[in-house]
């Protein structure tokens, strides 16, 4: 797992680094998606997670749900179009868990996606993810360390 200015970026994801997303392939298929380190540093402390619900089709680009902080209130955007299959009702109970763990146990939802393979092609990962995000950390100043 790299550390960028004090943000972890595991190259075991996929990324879209504009929205502060990840997806992680698992074995079923279905697609886990969160948001990154970088935007859990952003928004601060978390206090309330409101996923959409099991069987809703999400787009590309278009919110899987919301989150809020003290001061920020705002969309988890979904890398690829699919339908929720899964949320994780440990961050609707307990929202800290994205700003403790963003990449376990505060996981968003889970998605059938609907075609990985054309959408996956726009994400970054591995080494991609993390010089893109780098340059994104580089060009916004952003040092959480």
């Amino acid at each position: 797992m790299a550390k960028i200015r004090g943000c972890e970026i595991p190259e075991d994801r996929y990324y879209w680094v504009e929205k502060h997303a990840w997806a992680r392939l698992e074995a079923d298929g279905t697609l886990t998606i969160g948001i990154t380190d970088v935007a859990q540093h952003l928004a601060k402390g978390i206090v309330n997670a409101t996923p959409k619900d099991i069987g809703r089709t999400v787009q590309k680009g278009k919110s899987a749900g919301t989150l809020e902080s003290g001061k920020w209130v705002g969309s988890v955007t979904s890398p690829v179009t699919g339908e929720i299959v899964d949320v994780n009702e440990a961050v609707k109970a307990n929202p800290a868990l994205i700003n403790s763990d963003p990449y376990g146990d505060g996981w968003f939802v889970r998605l059938k996606p609907a075609d990985w393979t054309g959408e996956s092609a726009a994400l970054v990962s591995g080494e991609a993810a993390i010089a893109a995000y780098q340059k994104f950390m580089e060009e916004q100043n952003l040092n959480f360390e």
